[in-house]
């Protein structure tokens, strides 16, 4: 690898007190230059390695000495990870100076996609758009998707056309991979290759839709924004703003964005970026761990590395094993994690006999820990495939352990969110066709074609708002229909928040029509208005919330938890950056790790590599890996219902079993009467047990 291993600052250097919290590792990455743009840095950051805390400090170092916040891009995944980083970085400034620094803000610290959406809305008019474009959300997008594959028929072909979801899927991956039609179809969806013009044509037609309603996608976020930096006067123009751009998360990474953060500044000057190669494991999303390991030959000037290796999340013993399942990878920057945490009990490899066996094999450990003082909550089961864990729930359940499962229906997918925020987006931008259809159809007696007859007469005028109060919606909806002109009116003089109270006072009786559980559909509701009192504007309010959005919602909640503790169950892709004291990951065989569906390629097989290995440093305490022998496979259309031999993963070789305390489950017990002994004498066991209680 072509970079240059930054030499370890002096351990006591009393300049750097401030920093007297962090490792020899931590500090020179920190500490590396000044507030003068300098090389390009590249940060490797082992698991637990502390990288959120170096970051926030290096941010505190530039700004301590001299470099403007103002000038600082900081690019993160979350607006979450973006405002720990701000106050973190403030109280290192704070430890730094006598005087008080109640804040460090960032103005230029966010999400790429947001990052995107900001410098589009001020470029707008030099690129052809509206500065008022709406941002469509995943669902909205399908939808789109879905009405323009409709209207060119493509539905109704003699053999099966890709879905709706599929063909975004296919557009996606084009867009974020940066990679041909023809070869995104052979390498990911072999199966729609032979609908490759109709899909060119289809995508076409999708963008031609997008500009004529004025919205952007997830994916255009990246793609307008590159195109825009493609030209070297914008490029220059952006890029001279500022002085340091910082990337979180880098092998997350697709090749949009590194695209993106070359063309700012392609001779690397002020760029740091921190990750791990290790633990590039989302291909799916288009990400490429290419991008992290080609870092240093992207520069014109040299690339200085600093490697975190000092692990404060694990034991030794867990470490040693993550490091040698790791070591067998064929490409990536040499680390051996470390950790000051001393145990004698390696990780435990078990072998059991199928997966019933294996469900009550965790359902045992996990009571047992619990009895040791362990919280269920401290403990998770992770998995390749969100499908691998239904034995386990159905034991869980026969035990009456609750669990909670990682996953669901986010904030925005639920429907009545979704019902809200298009009335507004629809009021932001009167050409958003799927925020129209959605709310002229939420009425009743307006079905799609009365729906699209509406909008193409508004679209028709110069002036669609008041166009619509003149419009004959089908007799059966005039009640609704003159209800939500009148919405329309208030809106259009009210003041950024109410306009969310106004939604919301105009939706409820609707809401009680369509939903039943409408009382926990209304706490949403509140929920999202007082999200939006927090915001400046609407177009900042429906930007950030559609890049950002909240997690919870009352759709998959379910009922109230009567446990205030309950086991975690986690695929290992939703577990990356947490962890747990005791950890214990199913099916650790060939054809779940690594997946049958993903051996096809060196690339894959090595993401699989890396997929074990972050599921494994997610353990502070205890680490159990579980190998069945054979599973019982259903609906598999070529072969039918049967039974598969399974054979421990590929990526623990013999050679390592020496760093795992080998077991096979269940073990006979250890008091079990030899053939030969003599049966002992008979008792009445019943009798002994009566009464004992009233005994005392």
């Amino acid at each position: 690898m072509a970079v240059a291993e930054v030499p370890l600052l002096p351990d006591a250097d009393p300049r750097l007190a401030w920093a007297d919290d962090l490792n020899l590792e931590q500090r020179t990455a920190a500490c590396f230059g000044d507030a003068t743009p300098a090389r390009p840095l590249l940060i490797i950051a082992g698991a637990g390695s502390g990288k959120t805390k170096t970051l926030a400090h290096r941010v505190a170092h530039l700004i301590a000495n001299g470099a403007s916040p103002e000038r600082v891009l900081l690019l993160t995944f979350s607006r979450r990870a973006a405002l720990e980083l701000e106050r973190r970085a403030a109280t290192v400034l704070r430890r730094r100076f006598a005087e008080r620094v109640s804040s460090c803000q960032l103005p230029w610290a966010g999400t790429f996609h947001a990052i995107g959406a900001r410098l589009l809305r001020e470029y707008a008019a030099s690129i052809g758009l509206s500065s008022t474009f709406t941002i469509h959300d995943r669902a909205d997008s399908v939808d789109l998707m879905g009405l323009v594959r409709a209207e060119r028929a493509l539905g109704e072909t003699q053999s099966r056309f890709p879905a709706k979801a599929t063909c975004l899927a296919i557009y996606s991956r084009c867009v974020n991979s940066q990679s041909p039609l023809e070869e995104v179809l052979r390498m990911h969806f072999p199966w729609c290759a032979g609908w490759r013009s109709e899909l060119a044509h289809l995508f076409d037609a999708y963008v031609e839709e997008k500009q004529a309603q004025q919205v952007l996608d997830y994916d255009d976020l990246l793609l307008y924004l590159a195109e825009l930096v493609a030209v070297p006067e914008f490029a220059k123009s952006i890029g001279d703003r500022f002085d340091h751009i910082l990337v979180d998360e880098y092998q997350d990474t697709n090749r949009l964005q590194a695209r993106l953060l070359l063309s700012l500044k392609p001779s690397g000057e002020g760029v740091t970026v921190v990750g791990d190669d290790a633990q590039s494991i989302y291909a799916f999303r288009a990400a490429t761990v290419r991008n992290i390991l080609d870092f240093p030959r992207q520069f014109s000037l040299a690339v200085e590395c600093v490697t975190l290796s000092q692990n404060y999340r694990s034991t030794q013993p867990i470490l040693a094993a993550c490091n040698a399942v790791i070591g067998l990878a064929t490409e990536g920057y040499s680390k051996m994690l470390h950790s000051e945490r001393v145990s004698l009990q390696k990780p435990l490899l078990v072998t059991v006999k199928d997966d019933p066996a294996q469900a009550s094999f965790v359902a045992e450990r996990v009571l047992a820990a619990r009895e040791e003082g362990l919280s269920l909550k401290s403990q998770a089961v992770l998995f390749r495939t969100s499908s691998h864990s239904a034995a386990l729930e159905l034991e869980l359940a026969r035990r009456n352990i609750p669990f909670v499962k990682f996953g669901g229906l986010k904030f925005l997918e639920a429907a009545h969110i979704k019902d809200v925020l298009s009335a507004l987006r629809w009021i932001e931008n009167v050409k958003n066709r799927m925020a129209a259809m959605r709310l002229l159809q939420l009425m009743e007696g307006i079905g799609a074609k009365s729906a699209q007859r509406i909008f193409e007469a508004m679209q028709a005028s110069e002036h669609p708002w008041l166009a619509m109060t003149t419009i004959a919606p089908p007799a059966a909806a005039a009640a609704s229909y003159a209800a939500f002109a009148l919405l329309v009116e208030k809106l259009q003089k009210s003041d950024w928040p109410a306009d969310v109270g106004l939604v919301r006072r105009w939706y409820e009786p609707h809401l009680a029509r369509v939903h039943d559980d409408n009382p926990a559909r209304v706490l949403d509701l509140e929920q999202l208005e007082r999200i939006a009192s927090t915001y400046p504007s609407r177009e900042r309010f429906l930007t950030e919330l559609t890049l950002d959005p909240p997690e919870a919602t009352s759709d998959n909640a379910g009922a109230p938890m009567l446990d205030d503790d309950y086991l975690i169950l986690s695929t290992i892709h939703s577990a990356k950056g947490q962890e747990w004291k005791a950890v214990y990951i199913l099916n650790v065989v060939d054809g779940c790790i690594p997946s049958d569906l993903a051996t096809g390629t060196s690339e894959e097989i090595e993401e699989e590599r890396r997929l074990l290995y972050v599921g494994m440093t997610r353990a502070r305490d205890r680490l159990e890996l579980v190998v069945p022998q054979r599973f019982y496979l259903t609906q598999q259309s070529s072969k039918g219902d049967r039974h598969v031999l399974a054979a421990r993963t590929r990526f623990i070789p013999s050679a390592l079993l020496s760093n795992f305390e080998s077991r096979i489950w269940p073990q006979a017990p250890d008091d079990a009467l030899p053939h030969n002994a003599p049966a002992p004498q008979s008792i009445d066991l019943g009798r002994r047990l009566r009464g004992r209680f009233s005994r005392g």
